[in-house]
């Protein structure tokens, strides 16, 4: 059982990973220009696996703005990740081993929590291990991007950029469209987003700050107004 759960986790997450590949190819390019080694890069991305939090730091680096204001901006950036490792323990079995949940939380990725949160009942841990193939996609990349320097075109490096917004796209429309309720979350989350980057007051917030904040009152919201019940879980 193990085996086949592995295999099929795998099965998802190679297309993730070589979407980080191409995604981190832009990271290494910017760790490039802020003058970081190929060894620093990879370590960059080996232990902060999310696009926005190094970019943010990248930009710290290449600032010189000090080991405060990075802290504080890996801080904010990434703070969505305590959210949805909140989310994820919920799925997982009560006799799961603390070694197996702190490796869960280290390779916690956007587009791997939506097809984790996704599976019904309780999260098989081993489908997860499978998923987190796409993993060393990151670092790979990034290593590349930085050996690539400035070589690349501009229309290139802007379409990987974007690859990982389709990627996300990819694993909540089927979900939503299997479910009302979760699709009329992300038609509200987009619509949200949008006037939270134009008013006066939300559009000072950092992006890292504005995703935290609506994803903590959409999702409240929605617990409140669609509560899921227990049973469905172990169902």
């Amino acid at each position: 059982m193990s085996k086949k759960h592995f295999l099929r986790g795998l099965r998802d997450g190679i297309p993730i990973g070589l979407g980080y590949f191409a995604v981190s190819f832009g990271i290494g390019i910017s760790a490039h220009n802020a003058h970081l080694s190929i060894f620093q890069g990879f370590l960059l991305s080996f232990l902060n696996n999310a696009s926005s939090g190094e970019y943010g730091g990248i930009t710290i680096i290449a600032a010189d703005s000090g080991l405060w204001a990075m802290a504080l901006m890996m801080l904010v950036v990434n703070a969505r990740y305590l959210l949805m490792s909140c989310a994820l323990s919920q799925r997982l079995s009560p006799d799961t081993p603390l070694p197996w949940r702190l490796l869960i939380a280290y390779d916690l990725t956007d587009e791997i929590f939506g097809l984790a949160i996704a599976q019904p009942g309780y999260l098989e841990v081993w489908d997860y291990f499978g998923m987190c193939a796409a993993m060393p996609g990151w670092s790979i990349g990034t290593v590349l991007g930085v050996l690539m320097g400035n070589l690349m075109p501009v229309w290139a490096v802007s379409g990987c950029s974007v690859m990982l917004f389709g990627m996300f796209l990819a694993i909540i429309i089927p979900v939503g469209k299997q479910n009302r309720i979760v699709l009329g979350c992300i038609g509200v989350s987009f619509l949200c987003s949008l006037l939270a980057s134009v008013l006066p007051f939300t559009r000072e917030l950092s992006e890292g700050m504005r995703i935290l904040v609506l994803t903590i009152v959409i999702s409240a919201a929605a617990a409140i107004l669609f509560p899921h019940k227990e049973d469905d879980l172990v169902a």
